[in-house]
């Protein structure tokens, strides 16, 4: 198995920490932690070297993403396929995990940044439940909202669980991966 990409999607800075937008920063920075791997600024964001490849948090905000990995992709001579990308999806529940290997953008900014600029919806993608907001908040408000204090032990459980995930894509495979992480 060659180089991967991990990408864990999340607007930069300390304003948006901990936000439901943020899931895929999140994911990155503990499956980081675990490989006692460090990020360093470059100039496609937060980049880290792992055994595995790379992790890449873009510093490009949410709806600019793909400016930050299509470049990333060309300058290491990697393709889709090689690429795997964490994002929070608002139509699964808290707490809920599915990997794909492909399929559309859902509606979310990110990955619609990131097939725009690669012409394809073939990469792989974690995708982490941040549930629909409640009524009457609106969605871009929901989406830059913090955890509650009694939502971050879910938090923390599904983050722990995504880092399994990535570990097991990485070191079985993505089937193998969806068999035991999705549902």
């Amino acid at each position: 198995m060659g180089k991967h990409l991990i990408v864990g999607l999340g607007n930069p800075g300390p304003r948006y920490d901990r936000t439901r937008h943020n899931m895929g920063f999140m994911a990155v920075d503990a499956y980081a932690a675990r490989l006692g791997a460090r990020f360093a600024r470059s100039r496609f964001g937060q980049v880290a070297e792992v055994p595995a490849g790379w992790l890449l948090k873009p510093e490009t905000y949410m709806n600019l993403s793909g400016q930050a990995v299509a470049p990333f992709l060309q300058y290491y001579r990697l393709s889709p396929a090689d690429l795997l990308v964490v994002a929070d999806d608002l139509d699964l529940p808290l707490g809920t995990l599915r990997l794909r290997r492909a399929g559309s953008s859902g509606g979310h900014n990110g990955l619609k940044s990131i097939i725009g600029s690669l012409g394809t919806e073939g990469f792989a993608r974690l995708r982490m439940g941040i549930s629909r907001p409640p009524e009457p908040l609106q969605v871009i408000d929901w989406v830059l909202m913090r955890f509650t204090a009694r939502e971050m032990p879910l938090v923390t459980e599904v983050v722990d669980r995504a880092v399994e995930a990535l570990e097991t894509v990485v070191s079985e495979g993505l089937d193998r991966a969806m068999s035991q992480f999705n549902g």
